[in-house]
Protein backbone atom coordinates (compact mmCIF):
# COMPACT_ATOMS: atom_id res chain seq x y z
CA UNK A 1 0.00 0.00 0.00
CA UNK A 2 1.06 3.56 -0.72
CA UNK A 3 0.35 6.09 2.02
CA UNK A 4 -1.25 9.44 1.02
CA UNK A 5 1.79 11.24 2.47
CA UNK A 6 4.08 9.32 0.10
CA UNK A 7 2.06 10.55 -2.89
CA UNK A 8 2.07 14.16 -1.70
CA UNK A 9 5.85 14.03 -1.20
CA UNK A 10 6.52 12.61 -4.68
CA UNK A 11 8.95 14.45 -6.97
CA UNK A 12 7.09 16.13 -9.86
CA UNK A 13 8.47 18.09 -12.83
CA UNK A 14 6.32 20.40 -14.97
CA UNK A 15 7.57 20.95 -18.54
CA UNK A 16 5.78 23.61 -20.61
CA UNK A 17 7.02 26.51 -22.71
CA UNK A 18 4.02 28.63 -21.68
CA UNK A 19 4.54 30.36 -18.32
CA UNK A 20 0.79 30.66 -17.71
CA UNK A 21 0.38 26.88 -17.98
CA UNK A 22 3.29 26.29 -15.63
CA UNK A 23 1.87 28.68 -13.02
CA UNK A 24 -1.57 27.11 -13.30
CA UNK A 25 -0.26 23.57 -12.74
CA UNK A 26 2.03 24.69 -9.91
CA UNK A 27 -0.88 26.36 -8.14
CA UNK A 28 -3.15 23.37 -8.65
CA UNK A 29 -0.55 20.97 -7.21
CA UNK A 30 0.20 23.26 -4.29
CA UNK A 31 -3.52 23.49 -3.46
CA UNK A 32 -3.73 19.68 -3.56
CA UNK A 33 -0.92 19.40 -1.00
CA UNK A 34 2.03 18.39 -3.21
CA UNK A 35 5.27 19.60 -1.68
CA UNK A 36 8.01 18.72 -4.18
CA UNK A 37 7.12 20.35 -7.48
CA UNK A 38 9.62 21.94 -9.83
CA UNK A 39 9.25 23.24 -13.37
CA UNK A 40 11.15 24.15 -16.50
CA UNK A 41 10.23 25.93 -19.73
CA UNK A 42 13.27 24.45 -21.50
CA UNK A 43 12.59 20.99 -23.01
CA UNK A 44 16.31 20.49 -23.63
CA UNK A 45 16.90 20.53 -19.86
CA UNK A 46 14.45 17.72 -19.04
CA UNK A 47 16.79 14.75 -19.41
CA UNK A 48 19.53 16.30 -17.31
CA UNK A 49 17.03 17.23 -14.63
CA UNK A 50 15.54 13.72 -14.62
CA UNK A 51 18.97 12.08 -14.43
CA UNK A 52 19.75 14.23 -11.41
CA UNK A 53 16.40 14.03 -9.58
CA UNK A 54 14.69 10.83 -10.82
CA UNK A 55 11.21 12.35 -10.84
CA UNK A 56 8.23 10.24 -9.88
CA UNK A 57 6.15 12.03 -12.50
CA UNK A 58 6.79 14.46 -15.37
CA UNK A 59 3.93 16.62 -16.70
CA UNK A 60 5.00 17.15 -20.29
CA UNK A 61 3.55 19.53 -22.86
CA UNK A 62 3.79 18.12 -26.40
CA UNK A 63 3.75 21.36 -28.39
CA UNK A 64 7.04 23.14 -27.69
CA UNK A 65 9.48 24.91 -30.04
CA UNK A 66 12.93 23.48 -30.71
CA UNK A 67 12.26 20.12 -29.06
CA UNK A 68 8.69 18.87 -28.86
CA UNK A 69 7.30 16.46 -26.28
CA UNK A 70 7.73 13.43 -28.55
CA UNK A 71 11.46 14.07 -28.80
CA UNK A 72 11.63 14.46 -25.02
CA UNK A 73 9.87 11.10 -24.59
CA UNK A 74 12.41 9.40 -26.84
CA UNK A 75 15.30 10.96 -24.95
CA UNK A 76 13.86 9.88 -21.60
CA UNK A 77 13.69 6.24 -22.72
CA UNK A 78 17.48 6.20 -23.04
CA UNK A 79 18.10 7.32 -19.47
CA UNK A 80 15.32 5.58 -17.54
CA UNK A 81 17.11 2.62 -15.92
CA UNK A 82 14.05 0.41 -15.40
CA UNK A 83 12.37 1.23 -18.73
CA UNK A 84 9.45 2.95 -17.01
CA UNK A 85 9.04 6.52 -18.31
CA UNK A 86 6.85 8.36 -15.75
CA UNK A 87 5.23 10.89 -18.07
CA UNK A 88 1.76 12.44 -18.19
CA UNK A 89 1.46 14.35 -21.48
CA UNK A 90 -0.51 17.56 -21.86
CA UNK A 91 -1.90 18.34 -25.31
CA UNK A 92 -4.59 20.33 -27.05
CA UNK A 93 -4.43 18.03 -30.10
CA UNK A 94 -6.71 14.95 -29.76
CA UNK A 95 -4.85 13.12 -32.54
CA UNK A 96 -1.62 13.36 -30.52
CA UNK A 97 -2.93 11.27 -27.63
CA UNK A 98 -2.52 7.82 -29.19
CA UNK A 99 0.87 8.73 -30.63
CA UNK A 100 2.02 9.91 -27.19
CA UNK A 101 0.97 6.65 -25.56
CA UNK A 102 2.75 4.69 -28.28
CA UNK A 103 5.85 6.81 -27.63
CA UNK A 104 5.91 5.76 -23.98
CA UNK A 105 3.69 8.21 -22.11
CA UNK A 106 1.64 6.63 -19.34
CA UNK A 107 -1.44 8.86 -19.65
CA UNK A 108 -2.61 12.19 -21.06
CA UNK A 109 -4.79 15.22 -20.27
CA UNK A 110 -6.21 17.70 -22.70
CA UNK A 111 -6.13 21.47 -22.89
CA UNK A 112 -7.86 23.51 -21.63
CA UNK A 113 -7.36 21.88 -18.25
CA UNK A 114 -10.08 20.24 -16.24
CA UNK A 115 -8.37 20.61 -12.88
CA UNK A 116 -10.24 17.76 -11.20
CA UNK A 117 -9.33 15.43 -14.07
CA UNK A 118 -5.68 16.53 -14.02
CA UNK A 119 -5.42 16.05 -10.27
CA UNK A 120 -7.03 12.60 -10.44
CA UNK A 121 -4.78 11.37 -13.23
CA UNK A 122 -1.70 12.71 -11.45
CA UNK A 123 -2.65 10.94 -8.24
CA UNK A 124 -3.37 7.65 -10.04
CA UNK A 125 -0.09 7.71 -11.96
CA UNK A 126 1.91 8.54 -8.85
CA UNK A 127 0.35 5.65 -6.96
CA UNK A 128 1.28 3.25 -9.78
CA UNK A 129 4.79 4.70 -10.03
CA UNK A 130 5.45 4.45 -6.30
CA UNK A 131 4.09 0.90 -6.18
CA UNK A 132 6.36 0.04 -9.10
CA UNK A 133 9.38 1.40 -7.25
CA UNK A 134 8.40 -0.34 -4.03
CA UNK A 135 8.11 -3.64 -5.92
CA UNK A 136 11.54 -3.07 -7.45
CA UNK A 137 13.06 -2.50 -4.01
CA UNK A 138 11.31 -5.60 -2.69
CA UNK A 139 12.60 -7.72 -5.58
CA UNK A 140 16.12 -6.38 -5.08
CA UNK A 141 15.94 -7.17 -1.37
CA UNK A 142 14.55 -10.62 -2.13
CA UNK A 143 17.36 -11.27 -4.61
CA UNK A 144 19.93 -10.12 -2.05
CA UNK A 145 18.34 -12.33 0.62
CA UNK A 146 18.42 -15.35 -1.71
CA UNK A 147 22.07 -14.72 -2.57
CA UNK A 148 22.92 -14.24 1.11
CA UNK A 149 21.07 -17.41 2.09
CA UNK A 150 22.73 -19.37 -0.72
CA UNK A 151 26.14 -18.20 0.48
CA UNK A 152 25.25 -19.24 4.04
CA UNK A 153 24.13 -22.68 2.86
CA UNK A 154 27.32 -23.14 0.86
CA UNK A 155 29.41 -22.12 3.84
CA UNK A 156 27.43 -24.48 6.05
CA UNK A 157 27.88 -27.30 3.58
CA UNK A 158 31.60 -26.60 3.41
CA UNK A 159 31.82 -26.66 7.21
CA UNK A 160 29.87 -29.92 7.32
CA UNK A 161 32.09 -31.47 4.70
CA UNK A 162 35.18 -30.36 6.56
CA UNK A 163 33.77 -31.73 9.80
CA UNK A 164 33.03 -35.03 8.08
CA UNK A 165 36.53 -35.14 6.68
CA UNK A 166 38.08 -34.46 10.09
CA UNK A 167 35.88 -36.90 11.98
CA UNK A 168 36.38 -39.79 9.59
CA UNK A 169 39.24 -41.52 7.80
CA UNK A 170 37.90 -40.69 4.38
CA UNK A 171 35.26 -38.74 2.49
CA UNK A 172 34.20 -39.16 -1.11
CA UNK A 173 31.87 -37.97 -3.84
CA UNK A 174 31.28 -39.71 -7.14
CA UNK A 175 29.24 -38.73 -10.19
CA UNK A 176 26.26 -40.53 -11.69
CA UNK A 177 28.64 -42.82 -13.63
CA UNK A 178 30.50 -43.86 -10.49
CA UNK A 179 33.62 -41.80 -11.20
CA UNK A 180 35.27 -40.20 -8.15
CA UNK A 181 34.97 -36.42 -8.30
CA UNK A 182 36.01 -35.31 -4.79
CA UNK A 183 37.60 -37.26 -1.98
CA UNK A 184 39.99 -37.31 0.94
CA UNK A 185 41.78 -40.33 2.33
CA UNK A 186 42.25 -43.78 0.75
CA UNK A 187 38.72 -44.01 -0.64
CA UNK A 188 39.50 -46.15 -3.68
CA UNK A 189 41.41 -48.57 -1.50
CA UNK A 190 38.88 -48.71 1.35
CA UNK A 191 35.61 -48.67 -0.60
CA UNK A 192 36.78 -50.22 -3.83
CA UNK A 193 35.53 -47.55 -6.24
CA UNK A 194 37.21 -45.42 -8.82
CA UNK A 195 38.94 -48.32 -10.55
CA UNK A 196 40.74 -49.76 -7.52
CA UNK A 197 40.39 -53.48 -6.75
CA UNK A 198 42.72 -54.53 -3.95
CA UNK A 199 40.60 -57.55 -2.98
CA UNK A 200 40.49 -59.14 0.42
CA UNK A 201 36.95 -58.02 1.18
CA UNK A 202 34.30 -60.24 2.61
CA UNK A 203 32.51 -60.97 -0.64
CA UNK A 204 28.95 -60.93 0.72
CA UNK A 205 29.49 -57.78 2.80
CA UNK A 206 31.14 -55.85 0.02
CA UNK A 207 28.51 -56.96 -2.47
CA UNK A 208 25.83 -55.55 -0.15
CA UNK A 209 27.72 -52.25 0.12
CA UNK A 210 28.04 -52.04 -3.65
CA UNK A 211 24.36 -52.94 -4.05
CA UNK A 212 23.37 -50.01 -1.80
CA UNK A 213 25.44 -47.66 -3.92
CA UNK A 214 24.20 -49.07 -7.23
CA UNK A 215 20.56 -48.80 -6.11
CA UNK A 216 21.08 -45.26 -4.81
CA UNK A 217 20.14 -46.16 -1.27
CA UNK A 218 21.19 -44.18 1.76
CA UNK A 219 22.93 -46.17 4.47
CA UNK A 220 24.36 -45.38 7.90
CA UNK A 221 27.31 -46.94 9.71
CA UNK A 222 27.50 -49.96 7.42
CA UNK A 223 30.29 -52.24 8.69
CA UNK A 224 32.19 -54.63 6.46
CA UNK A 225 35.54 -56.35 6.64
CA UNK A 226 38.47 -57.42 4.55
CA UNK A 227 41.59 -59.49 5.14
CA UNK A 228 45.00 -58.15 4.16
CA UNK A 229 48.08 -60.34 4.72
CA UNK A 230 46.12 -62.44 7.19
CA UNK A 231 44.98 -59.45 9.24
CA UNK A 232 41.24 -58.70 9.41
CA UNK A 233 40.32 -55.04 9.00
CA UNK A 234 36.88 -53.65 9.86
CA UNK A 235 35.54 -50.60 8.05
CA UNK A 236 32.47 -48.49 8.77
CA UNK A 237 30.89 -46.39 6.03
CA UNK A 238 27.85 -44.11 5.60
CA UNK A 239 26.60 -42.78 2.28
CA UNK A 240 23.75 -41.07 0.49
CA UNK A 241 22.72 -40.38 -3.11
CA UNK A 242 22.75 -36.80 -4.43
CA UNK A 243 20.07 -35.20 -6.61
CA UNK A 244 19.79 -31.82 -8.32
CA UNK A 245 16.83 -29.42 -8.05
CA UNK A 246 14.94 -31.34 -10.75
CA UNK A 247 15.28 -34.64 -8.90
CA UNK A 248 17.89 -36.04 -11.31
CA UNK A 249 20.45 -38.35 -9.72
CA UNK A 250 23.88 -36.69 -9.83
CA UNK A 251 26.05 -39.07 -7.84
CA UNK A 252 26.91 -40.40 -4.41
CA UNK A 253 28.78 -39.16 -1.38
CA UNK A 254 29.85 -40.78 1.83
CA UNK A 255 32.22 -40.96 4.76
CA UNK A 256 33.98 -43.84 6.42
CA UNK A 257 36.58 -44.89 8.93
CA UNK A 258 38.66 -47.81 10.08
CA UNK A 259 36.98 -49.37 13.17
CA UNK A 260 39.31 -52.33 13.55
CA UNK A 261 40.51 -51.25 16.99
CA UNK A 262 36.95 -50.61 18.15
CA UNK A 263 35.89 -54.06 16.91
CA UNK A 264 38.81 -55.62 18.79
CA UNK A 265 37.77 -53.83 22.01
CA UNK A 266 34.21 -55.11 21.67
CA UNK A 267 35.52 -58.61 21.02
CA UNK A 268 37.58 -58.53 24.24
CA UNK A 269 34.68 -57.10 26.24
CA UNK A 270 32.44 -59.87 24.95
Amino acid sequence: MIEPSEILHAEILIVDDQEANVLLLEQMLANAGYTRVTSTMDPFAVCDLHQKNHYDLILLDLQMPGMDGFAVLEALKDIEPDGYVPVLVVTAQPNHKLRALQAGAKDFVGKPFELVEVETRIRNLLEVRLLHRKLQRYNQQLEYTVLERTAQLRASEARFQRFAELSTDWYWEQDADGKLTNWSGPVADMVGIGGSDTGGWDVAEHALLQENIDERKAFLDFVYSRTIDGVVQYLQVSGEPMFDETGRFTGYRGVGRDVTEMAAMFAKAG
